[in-house]
C-alpha cells in the first residue's frame, strides 16, 4: 500500500549564523501567527539536569530592559497580545531548552510594524539579557521557578502511567544519559543555588548547540540579522557533543518491582530497539512499533486488550532516538504474567510473518496520518524540525507520510526480529504485593 503526498508542503530553510549555531525559516502562509524559538540543545546529564531545566522558565520571566513581569506583559500586550513560551525537553540523550515568541504575523499588523523582528530582539533579550541581581539570578524568582519545577516532578509522581514509564527507563538506562530525568530530581532542584543556575547560563550560552527557528509567513531575513547581530557578541567555545550513545540488543532480561498505593497496577517492557537515528530502518521500526501496540487496530489493542481483556490499556511506544521500545498496560495483578506473556506472544507473531495484509495497511494510514497533523499547528512542525536537526537528516511530515507507504512486509518483519527485551517493571499496590 502506497500513501500519496499531499499536495501541501512545508520546508526548511536551515543556515549557520555561527560556530553550533543556527538559523531555521520554515515559511508557511496557512497561519496568522508566527513562531521565534531559540532552542538550546546540551548532553543530559544527572549533574546539569536540574540547574539547566530551570533556566528557560527563569529567563522567560523578565530580562534587564523589562526587569519584572509587569513590565514585560505589557510590551507583549503593545505587541498585539504576544505571548513567550518555555519548555524542556529530552530528545534522546539530549536536554533541549526551548524560548518561544509567539505573535500575530506581520501582514497583519497596523503601519507595516514588523513584529516578528520585534518579537526576535525581545527574545534574545531575555536570551541574553536576563534581569540580574548581585551579579546573579535574583533569588525571588529562582524560588518560584524552583516551586513550580518540582510541581512538574511532583506531577509525573502522582501519574502512575506516567511514572511507571518513566520508573522503567530510569532502571533500564540507569547506567546511561537516557535514564535522567529531563528535570532532575526533586531534591537537586531544592538544593541549586543563584550561583549554579547563573553557571549553567553562561556555560549554556557558551557551549550549547543552537537552533534558532522562524515559523509563519513574516520575512525570515530581519529576524535572521537579530540572532547574527547578538550571537556576535557572544563569545562561543567548544560546542557540546549531542550524540546519543544505542544499545543494540539486550544482554540479559532485568526485572524490577515497585509497590505503592495504586487502584491499578502497571507492567512495562522495556526493549531494545536495534534500530535508532540516522538509521535507513528507522521508518520500518516505526510502522512495526504500530502494529505492535500503536494504533487501535494493533496487536496489543485488539488481543491483549479487547480479546484477552488482560489490560485496561496497552500500547508500544518507539524511541527513535535512543532505539527502544517500550510497552505500558495498566493491568489487575492476578493477570500480570499472562499479560507478559500474550504480549511477548504478539512480538513474535510480527517476527514469524504472521500479518494481515490489513494491518499493515492499517498502521500506515495511522502513522501517515501522525506525520501530517504534525504540520496542523505550529508548535508542532517546530518540534518535528528542531528533533531532525538532531537527527542529520531533514525530512518534511509529507515527505516522512509518503516514506511510511513504501515500507514492505519483509522490512517490518526485520525489523520486528531486530527487538529485544531488556527491562521488566512492575508497579503494585502495597497489599497486593504482600
Amino acid at each position: 500500500m502506497v500513501i500519496g503526498v499531499e499536495k501541501y508542503m512545508t520546508a526548511i530553510n536551515r543556515q549557520k549564523i555561527c560556530d553550533g549555531v543556527y538559523f531555521s525559516s520554515v515559511p508557511d502562509s496557512r497561519f496568522k501567527t508566527g513562531r521565534i524559538t531559540a532552542a538550546l540543545m546540551l548532553p543530559l546529564s544527572r549533574e546539569t539536569a536540574a540547574a539547566y531545566a530551570i533556566l528557560p522558565y527563569l529567563l522567560c520571566r523578565s530580562c534587564r530592559e523589562y526587569p519584572d513581569f509587569t513590565a514585560l506583559n505589557r510590551k507583549l500586550s503593545e505587541l498585539y497580545g504576544a505571548s513567550l513560551y518555555a519548555d524542556v525537553h529530552k530528545v534522546g540523550e539530549v536536554q533541549m531548552l526551548c524560548l518561544s515568541a509567539v505573535g500575530i504575523d506581520d501582514r497583519y499588523a497596523l503601519d507595516h510594524q514588523s513584529v516578528s523582528k520585534e518579537l526576535t530582539s525581545l527574545l534574545c533579550s531575555v536570551l541574553f539579557d536576563p534581569a540580574l541581581e548581585n551579579g546573579v539570578f535574583r533569588e525571588q524568582d529562582i524560588a518560584q521557578e524552583k516551586r513550580q519545577l518540582i510541581e512538574r516532578i511532583d506531577a509525573e509522581y502522582n501519574d502512575k502511567r506516567a511514572f511507571a514509564k518513566m520508573r522503567c527507563e530510569e532502571l533500564m538506562c540507569r547506567e546511561e544519559a537516557f535514564g535522567v530525568n529531563v528535570y532532575g530530581k526533586r531534591e537537586e532542584v531544592e538544593q541549586l543555588t543563584a550561583q549554579q543556575i547563573y553557571e549553567a547560563w553562561q556555560t549554556a550560552l557558551r557551549t550549547a548547540r543552537i537552533e534558532c527557528m522562524m515559523l509563519g509567513n513574516s520575512d525570515p531575513q530581519q529576524a535572521r540579522q537579530v540572532f547574527e547581530q547578538a550571537f556576535s557578541k557572544i563569545e562561543r567555545g567548544q560546542v557540546a557533543d549531542c550524540s546519543t550513545k544505542v544499545v543494540r540488543s539486550a544482554k540479559e532480561v532485568r526485572e524490577y518491582n515497585d509497590s505503592m498505593e495504586v487502584a491499578q497496577a502497571k507492567l512495562v517492557l522495556g526493549f531494545r530497539a536495534g534500530t535508532a537515528c540516522p538509521d535507513e530502518s528507522v521508518m520500518a521500526a516505526r510502522l512495526m512499533s504500530a502494529v505492535f501496540g500503536g494504533t487501535p487496530h494493533s496487536k496489543l489493542f485488539l488481543n491483549v486488550r479487547e480479546k484477552m481483556s488482560l489490560c485496561y490499556y496497552c500500547s508500544s511506544r518507539y524511541d527513535r532516538n535512543k532505539g527502544i521500545l517500550l510497552v505500558e498496560s495498566g493491568v489487575e495483578q492476578q493477570n500480570m504474567e499472562k499479560a507478559r506473556k500474550e504480549i511477548l506472544h504478539q512480538l513474535e507473531q510480527i517476527q514469524q510473518g504472521q500479518l494481515e495484509d490489513s494491518e499493515i495497511d492499517s498502521a500506515k494510514l495511522s502513522v501517515a496520518n501522525g506525520f501530517r497533523s504534525v504540520a496542523d499547528y505550529l508548535g508542532g512542525l517546530e518540534y518535528w524540525y528542531l528533533c531532525q536537526t538532531l537527527e542529520g537528516k531533514l525530512c518534511s511530515p509529507e515527505e516522512s507520510a509518503e516514506q511510511a507507504g513504501h515500507i514492505t512486509r519483509q522490512q517490518l518483519i526485520d525489523a520486528a526480529k531486530r527487538v529485544t527485551l531488556d527491562t521488566v517493571y512492575t508497579l503494585t499496590g502495597k497489599e497486593e504485593q504482600a
